[in-house]
C-alpha cells in the first residue's frame, strides 16, 4: 500500500510541475551586456553655467508617473545635472518611447521651465533610450 501511495505522489509531483513550468517567451533569445544606461537633462543659466533647481520633476505624461532614479541618487554630478531616467524604469516605458515631461525652476529668478524628452524602454528592452529632446535646459 505504502509502494503505491509513494507512487501515486511520484506522478502528481510530475504532472504538476509540467502544468507549472514557464513557456518561453519572446525575450529570452535576446542577449543584453552589463551596461547599465540613462537620460540626463542639465539646468544651465543664461551663460551656460550648470544651476540646480527647486521643484525638479519628471512625469510620464502616458501614465503620470514620475519618474525617480533611486540608483543614481548618490552619485555627485555636476550643478543643474539631473536623472530623467535609467535602466530600472525599463518595463514601464513604452517599447515606441514616451513623453517625459521634465521641469524644474530657478530659485534665483523664480523662473520655471519645462520641456519634453522621448524616452523608449519595454519589456523586452536591454536598455532605455532617448529618442528626441533637449539635453539642455536653459533659463533666460
Amino acid at each position: 500500500m505504502n509502494k503505491a501511495i509513494f507512487i501515486l505522489l511520484l506522478a502528481v509531483m510530475t504532472f504538476s510541475s509540467c502544468e507549472t513550468s514557464e513557456t518561453p517567451s519572446d525575450c529570452e533569445s535576446k542577449i543584453c551586456d552589463q551596461s547599465f544606461s540613462y537620460v540626463m537633462v542639465s539646468f544651465t543659466d543664461k551663460n551656460g553655467l550648470g544651476v540646480p533647481v527647486k521643484n525638479y520633476s519628471a512625469v510620464n505624461k502616458r501614465t503620470g508617473d514620475t519618474l525617480k532614479s533611486a540608483t543614481l541618487a548618490s552619485l555627485s554630478l555636476v550643478a543643474g545635472t539631473y536623472v530623467i531616467a535609467d535602466d530600472s524604469h525599463r518595463k514601464v516605458l513604452a517599447e515606441n518611447g514616451d513623453d517625459i515631461k521634465i521641469s524644474g525652476t530657478y530659485e534665483a529668478t523664480n523662473q520655471t521651465k519645462t520641456a519634453t524628452v522621448k524616452i523608449a524602454g519595454g519589456k523586452c528592452a536591454c536598455h532605455i533610450q532617448k529618442l528626441s529632446g533637449p539635453d539642455k535646459i536653459a533659463f533666460d
